[in-house]
């Protein structure tokens, strides 16, 4: 829905809206919020409130601390947990004092490569997002533990399924907030479970990601019960994912759509997905944005971690859906949802955008499962694996023009050295792991 201030100050006063969320998203891809009294709440529709981005992971150095919040007036919804006094929420673009847009603003960046695809004829990037997660048992004192609350699979149902009383909640809620939910079910994992919704334009499908998260948690927590968007949690099952199906479109014409074309796909798609393919192993760093993530991107649990396409063949990065005319898309199956959504969706996006401008060639379709393939014949296909770790995928970030550039100056170098810091601490720890093996053996 469309918002306009009137329709906002409105709300508040039919609805008993006490406080307002301004909310954003750091570069680390978690939530943040300043939190105001609805008194303060034309102010902020006048985009005067400030806050200090030198506390926010990725964003400015203490002595250029002073930031704006930006509402999206679309953004607004009135949280349905809260019975009495109500809070409500809108999503903020950062601004800079002098009033241009903050370099590293997460949301900011998506807009900078969707202005680029709108500058080739592109007018919308339509994505609907996969992300999966685990609800855990909580202790005594309210904290998560690892064991799962039921021990179910794939599409099952009560009594295996033990999650269904909350996963229902927590689409009753999502639907009161704006969302057209598709499907829920039970994932393939113990504990394990999807809610997909609808598909949208770019900057939206990322908003209802974070939003997601957010009602996901808060939920569980009401059940009891601890919701994780940890992309491998546990050893020996499925990791989560955050498959990302995507398109193009021009006007009202999906432009990834071809009739005459044997398996329905137009020539940009092609280009496209070239160009996603060209570029995977240097967006990982962002799509899979965790030491852990790589940990799920390993042969026998169903995530990609080879960089091919097919048109029905789930073992490579990238799958075709069987939909076509306005359906048509592309399915991303390699990121997870520890991702930042809106850098995820921007680096995807300029890394397709790329495809189209070069005309890069698209590889042949695998169509053999790529798991069961020897080295060697991964090798003669031309088929590369995702990066091993998140260093390697640092690595490889930072050697692709067309990834950095999408990443801006001010995100890159932050980001890096986050991610740097992150494997290092991860590298010189000492895990159980090496104790069970080592420390009675030498």
């Amino acid at each position: 829905m469309s918002y306009t201030r009137e329709d906002i100050l409105r709300a508040t006063k039919e609805e008993n809206v006490r406080f307002i969320r301004l909310q954003f998203t750091d570069l680390l891809g978690t939530i943040k919020n300043v939190e105001i009294p609805v008194s303060q709440l034309e102010k902020a529709l006048d985009n005067k409130m400030m806050f200090d981005g030198s506390s926010i992971e990725g964003y400015v150095r203490i002595e250029e601390s002073d930031m704006y919040l930006y509402p999206d007036l679309d953004t607004w919804v009135i949280f349905p947990w809260v019975a009495e006094d109500r809070i409500a929420r809108l999503i903020c673009d950062i601004y800079m004092p002098d009033g241009t847009p903050f370099a590293g603003d997460p949301r900011g960046i998506l807009k900078r490569a969707l202005k680029e695809a709108a500058e080739l004829g592109y007018s919308a990037m339509n994505v609907g997002p996969e992300p999966e997660f685990f609800l855990f048992k909580t202790d005594d004192k309210g904290e998560p533990t690892t064991e799962l609350n039921d021990q179910g699979g794939y599409f099952d149902l009560a009594p295996m399924d033990l999650g269904e009383n909350c996963r229902r909640e927590i689409v009753l809620t999502l639907e009161e907030m704006g969302f057209e939910i598709e499907a829920s079910h039970h994932e393939v994992a113990p504990g394990q479970h999807e809610i997909d919704f609808k598909y949208a334009n770019a900057i939206k499908a990322a908003d209802q990601i974070q939003t997601f998260k957010l009602v996901v948690k808060t939920i569980a927590r009401q059940h009891g019960l601890h919701a994780s968007f940890m992309p491998k949690p546990l050893f020996g099952v499925n990791g989560s994912g955050m498959h990302c199906h995507q398109s193009l479109f021009k006007g009202k014409e999906n432009a990834f759509y071809d009739e005459n074309d044997r398996v329905g796909l137009s020539q940009d798609a092609r280009y496209y997905m070239a160009g996603v393919l060209r570029h995977a192993r240097a967006f990982a760093a962002i799509t899979n944005p965790t030491v852990n993530s790589y940990k799920r991107l390993v042969p026998g649990y169903e995530a990609p971690n080879y960089v091919a396409w097919s048109a029905s063949n789930r073992s490579p990065m990238i799958r075709i859906p069987a939909s076509r005319g306005l359906s048509t898309r592309i399915e991303v199956r390699n990121p997870d949802p520890a991702a930042n959504p809106y850098l995820a969706l921007a680096v995807m996006l300029r890394a397709g955008l790329d495809g189209i401008k070069s005309k890069l060639p698209l590889p042949a379709p695998t169509d053999r499962n790529v798991y069961i393939m020897t080295e060697e014949e991964r090798i003669d296909e031309g088929i590369q694996s995702l990066p091993e770790s998140l260093k390697e995928a640092l690595d490889e970030m930072l050697r692709d023009d067309i990834i950095c550039d999408a990443l801006g100056d001010h995100a890159l170098a932050h980001f890096f050295e986050l991610k740097e810091i992150e494997w290092d601490m991860y590298r010189t720890q000492v895990h159980q792991w090496e104790r069970d093996q080592y420390l009675t053996l030498y």
